[in-house]
């Protein structure tokens, strides 16, 4: 049993005793370890280890949650008596229906045991490794190398019991000279699976020696690797691919279901047991994930659901409901798009004049019912003339609807990869994107970026 059985009798105790109508509690640990390295050189050095508890009772409709990383009998009674406190006060919520009741979770093995080898000495032999390549190409490297073990457990009062063990890691990398950058990025949750000469064969690749041209904002052909489509499909999840969104009006979802809104080529979902991704049997409410695809061969056909919203339709749940309170709502964690027929190097091929973009920088919403964001180019941004990756050009900022681009998608790549943001500042729970490459036929650059 990956959480103690003593852990589970003492949350099941605080379930039991509970004087509240409905009560759910989620234990989640983290066993988490960071190393940072800039200038070539290793500066940080760290470990965690911490358990947060959250507590929602519900009385009648009034629900409260209240959270601890106390993990004691006294400590949990203390958490209980204050959410109950605090429903007393709340304002009834009249469209909540009930928290879940339990279904089956299937049995998928997120925990490699393999994570143990990457003590904090063979993380620094694989580094020093990684940044004697970098040095012998006359580069500097900086990034972030984590790895961690998340235990998760839900236990409600209507019978839900889920609990599940996993292990990850990411390792982030920017290398640069005096004229450019480039980036390569892993994440899975085995170690075994990491090629750390390769990942940095990769990042050095995307530099160059040459000064980066100054070209013209406007509309252009582009590359985009799957780091930055891994960017656009994160944000299509946030801003429209869920139920809350839909509920209230704001996503670009609205009243188009079945309508076709993107090429045809195009087909997102989001799959929590889908083993080419970072798998996720349950969500955060105890309840199994269910595949959910938002476009079908361009067609807009479903969005995930929690409990909650899921009540408000008399629906049942996809199994994404995130940590209570959850206010953003039901957001997928576990993204797909479906490969193409294409490789990289014939989409490159087919370009006579256009954009090759690494990865998006400081992103943000502008517009969020036509998916409409900004930001930045980074780390490998190139001129393509006749087929071919001429010179690096100075960084750009776009201002582009992802729906419009997604439209003008003409090739996909057959090959995917995993892509994951990590995290070094929050709850340690890492999900991965699992997208291609595509070639988009018009891409709104706006002006060019000072970084």
């Amino acid at each position: 049993m990956a959480i103690t059985e003593s852990a589970l009798h003492l949350l099941k105790n605080v379930v039991q005793e509970s004087p509240a109508d409905q009560t759910e509690v989620v234990l989640l640990t983290e066993d988490s370890s960071l190393t940072r390295f800039a200038g070539s050189a290793i500066h940080q050095h760290v470990a965690e280890k911490n358990q947060i508890v959250i507590l929602r009772v519900v009385l009648g409709k009034r629900i409260a949650v209240v959270t601890t990383n106390i993990f004691q009998p006294s400590s949990l009674k203390q958490s209980l008596q204050r959410a109950v406190s605090l429903a007393k006060v709340q304002q009834p919520n009249d469209e909540f229906i009930s928290l879940p009741g339990p279904k089956p979770i299937p049995e998928i093995e997120s925990f490699s045991k393999n994570i143990s080898r990457l003590t904090p000495n063979q993380k620094v032999r694989m580094i020093k490794n990684l940044l004697r390549q970098v040095k012998e190409k006359r580069c500097n490297a900086s990034g972030a190398f984590s790895n961690g073990v998340v235990k998760l457990a839900v236990i409600n009062s209507l019978g839900v019991e889920a609990y599940q063990e996993f292990s990850d890691l990411f390792l982030h990398l920017i290398v640069e000279n005096e004229k450019s950058s480039g980036y390569a990025s892993f994440v899975a949750r085995d170690p075994d699976q990491l090629d750390i000469d390769a990942l940095a064969q990769e990042a050095i690749g995307k530099t160059s020696k040459e000064e980066p041209m100054q070209i013209e904002p406007g509309e252009y052909e582009v590359i985009l690797e799957p780091y930055a489509v891994s960017e656009l499909m994160s944000f299509l999840g946030y801003l429209g691919f869920h139920a809350l969104a839909v509920q209230e009006g704001r996503s670009f979802f609205v009243n188009r279901f079945g309508e076709k809104m993107v090429d045809e080529k195009v087909t997102i979902y989001d799959d929590g047991l889908d083993p080419g991704g970072l798998q996720v049997p349950f969500d955060f409410e105890g309840l199994p994930k269910k595949r959910v695809t938002f476009f079908e061969r361009g067609v807009a056909k479903e969005v995930t659901y929690d409990s909650f919203t899921a009540g408000r339709e008399g629906m049942d749940s996809t199994g994404h409901g995130l940590i209570a309170p959850n206010t953003v709502g039901p957001i997928p964690i576990n993204l797909f798009m479906t490969g193409g027929e294409s490789s990289l190097e014939a989409m490159v091929t087919s370009v006579q004049r256009g954009i090759y973009v690494t990865r998006f920088h400081y992103t943000n919403v502008v517009e969020p019912m036509n998916a409409v964001i900004t930001g930045m180019t980074r780390d490998g941004t190139y001129l393509i003339e006749r087929g071919e990756i001429k010179r690096p050009i100075k960084n750009l900022r776009f201002t582009e609807s992802i729906l419009k681009a997604l439209s003008q998608v003409t090739a996909i790549s057959k090959n995917r990869r995993i892509c994951s943001e990590g995290t070094v500042y929050s709850r340690r729970f890492v999900t991965g994107t699992v997208a291609p490459a595509i070639k988009v036929d018009g891409f709104n650059f706006s002006g060019v970026s000072a970084l």
